[in-house]
């Protein structure tokens, strides 16, 4: 995760500027609207102190009593329809906002290079977009303004309690000077707390998130105990950081509501010897008391909002963590189109460290050459570790070359835009991730248009290719919602869901990362021989895990030490290169098809759909167990 940079409240803030810009004179008719609802409180004493000093006078009618009353509940009435029109100038400005700043968020995070994810805790991020934007609107639509307001409202209490007896006005104003001094202690203190307590709040989410993700794992293994225990644990955690914020806010409110009641109390006293004295008639000293009851509130608040204000300044610093960072995979200037895209790949010196590893260390991809025919199926091998996943991340740019070149059709991958690479290069992986939505949406997620055929027969066609038959017996067939990353899924199916979406795109360049190691070899066969007929102009790089796959290609590239030191078929690299042939023997064993158990009692080797299967006992087996 980033590292927090210490800035100010003004700084903080004043990042938000650009944001408020086309909201601002919304905002600033809510501050108007709040502040004349303030002045209209202000003015009610006024009022009692005209209505004690003369309609209770002796001999006086009640005609000025029922006027004054008249007046105060006019007043008392427009300082409720001021509050209601604030709400109204503010609310829907402030979500506006909110729901800007969200969706920017989301886009940077798409935007953002793969080392930025695999830095960054989910939970981290989602309390991000969620919580901290929830508090920054808030803050916007109703701290921001009443701190202001209530700053304003105190300033001019003081000086009409100033006008009408600066003795009681100076008793006053006394208590305002520990208030201060205890201010600047409790922003430092909660300031520090509230962003403590916002990244604990963010770690325990990826905790959650963690284990609802792996909740078959933690129940096969019996590790619920333990994991309970540790999400206990920082929950404490968290919970002594709040209590350590509302002990922090108790003391603050308590010193700002105490001092101001003794300082009232003072001032009765003083209050009354003056009346007594002929200095200060009775009306002015219950205008002075009115007068400081309606500050008394304001003054109560400045705790509450002062802690909202420091816990928006945090919340708008963890939000800029993320939308500073820097996006590494970059789009070209001037973009290249190719038109045709024939499909040949070629890697030339490629080298790849990634950012945090220790100096010295050699390149995890130390000088790469590979040429890859268009339309030909090439297998890459290595040991585990060898850097093949990496390899083929470079291909549709998750991560960049630290040097060298990955070219398609001759051209730098890098001149192209985003978008047209990631249409010319379609991927699959072993770690298969599908979509809270239907096995439709799934597929057809990143298909193009595609001349002649139908969304309805692009998606029949790569399921058939991918051997994916089984949608169509689930319960809504294709339009299925399948549960959260496909778990409701077996393995088996969700590697066949995948392949199906990367077929369904047509690339001109397949890139799969081992996703048939849930098929048996049978099934393997069967979706290789459609994967040449359907996609037969495209050139495919396939990670292989098992002897079965290697075959199936037309060439094997060997990646050792950083390097590819051996191209050519499965039989030749076999018969001539020794550290070939150890690679091999390290390949598992051949697993048996997730699905097979059902497919079986199936006619055209459809599958049954979401069902539980029996544990596996390879070591593939259980990598997927623990994903």
């Amino acid at each position: 995760m980033a590292t927090k940079s210490e800035t100010t409240l003004l700084q903080s803030l004043g990042r938000l500027a650009p944001q408020l810009r086309p909201i601002a004179w919304r905002l600033f008719a809510g501050l108007l609207t709040a502040l004349a609802a303030s002045l209209v409180a202000l003015a009610i004493p006024q009022v009692y102190r005209v209505l004690v000093n003369t309609a209770l006078e002796p001999g006086k009618g009640t005609g000025a009593l029922w006027l004054g009353t008249g007046v105060v509940l006019v007043l008392g009435i427009m300082e409720a329809w001021l509050m209601v029109l604030r709400r109204q100038f503010v609310i829907v400005p402030a979500t506006t906002v909110e729901t800007r700043m969200r969706t920017s968020f989301y886009r940077h995070l798409q935007q953002l290079a793969v080392e930025f994810h695999d830095r960054w805790g989910s939970g981290q991020l989602l309390s991000r977009a969620m919580s901290d934007l929830n508090f920054m609107r808030r803050w916007m639509a109703f701290g921001a303004i009443m701190l202001v307001v209530t700053a304003l409202t105190v300033v001019i209490g003081v000086v009409l309690m100033f006008s009408m007896s600066w003795e009681l006005g100076l008793i006053f104003l006394a208590a305002a000077v520990p208030i201060t001094i205890f201010g600047f202690t409790f922003r430092r203190s909660y300031g520090s707390a509230s962003r403590r307590s916002q990244d604990q709040a963010g770690d325990l989410a990826t905790v959650v998130e963690e284990s609802v993700h792996g909740i078959r794992v933690l129940k096969a293994f019996g590790r619920g105990r333990e994991a309970l225990d540790s999400f206990a644990e920082q929950a404490q955690e968290l919970q002594a950081t709040e209590i350590h914020k509302a002990k922090s806010l108790a003391q603050f409110s308590l010193i700002v509501t105490l001092l101001p009641e003794l300082a009232l109390a003072a001032g009765l006293v003083v209050g009354i010897l003056l009346v007594h004295g002929g200095r200060l008639d009775v009306g002015t000293l219950v205008a002075f008391f009115a007068t400081a009851a309606v500050v008394a509130g304001p003054v109560e608040s400045v705790g509450p909002l002062l802690s909202m204000t420091l816990t928006a300044k945090t919340a708008l610093d963890r939000h800029f963590e993320v939308m500073d960072a820097k996006n590494t995979i970059t789009e070209p200037t001037n973009p290249v189109r190719l038109d045709p895209v024939r499909g040949k790949l070629e890697f030339r010196d490629v080298h790849f460290r990634f950012p945090d590893t220790v100096a010295g260390t050699p390149d995890l991809l130390n000088g790469v050459d590979l040429a890859l025919r268009a339309g030909e199926t090439m297998a890459l091998v290595g040991v585990t570790g060898s850097g093949k996943s990496t390899l083929l991340n470079l291909v549709p740019r998750l991560f960049d070359a630290t040097s060298g070149t990955v070219e398609l059709d001759g051209t730098d991958i890098r001149q192209l835009s985003l978008k047209d690479l990631r249409t010319h290069v379609s991927v699959a992986f072993e770690d298969t991730t599908l979509f809270s939505n239907s096995v439709r949406d799934n597929v057809l997620l990143g298909a193009a248009a595609h001349p002649g055929l139908s969304p309805d027969e692009v998606l029949e066609q790569a399921l058939e290719v991918a051997q994916a038959g089984f949608a169509h017996t689930l319960p809504q067939g294709v339009d299925t919602l399948i549960g959260e990353e496909g778990l409701s899924l077996s393995g088996g199916q969700r590697q066949r869901i995948a392949l199906a979406r990367a077929i369904a795109a047509r690339p001109a360049v397949l890139v799969l990362d081992d996703p048939l190691s849930a098929l048996d070899v049978n099934t393997e066969e069967r979706v290789s021989q459609r994967l040449r007929q359907v996609l037969e102009a495209t050139t495919t790089l396939i990670v292989a895990h098992r002897p079965s796959t290697v075959a199936m290609a037309d060439r094997v590239a060997l990646l050792q030490d950083g390097r590819i030191t051996a191209v050519g078929t499965h039989a030749g690299l076999l018969a001539e290169n020794e550290h070939y042939r150890y690679v091999l023997a390290s390949l598992e064993t051949e697993p048996k098809d997730l699905d097979t158990g059902f497919d079986e009692e199936l006619p055209d080797d459809l599958g049954t759909g979401a069902l539980p299967v029996a544990p596996r006992t390879s070591t593939s087996n259980a990598k997927e167990a623990s994903e």
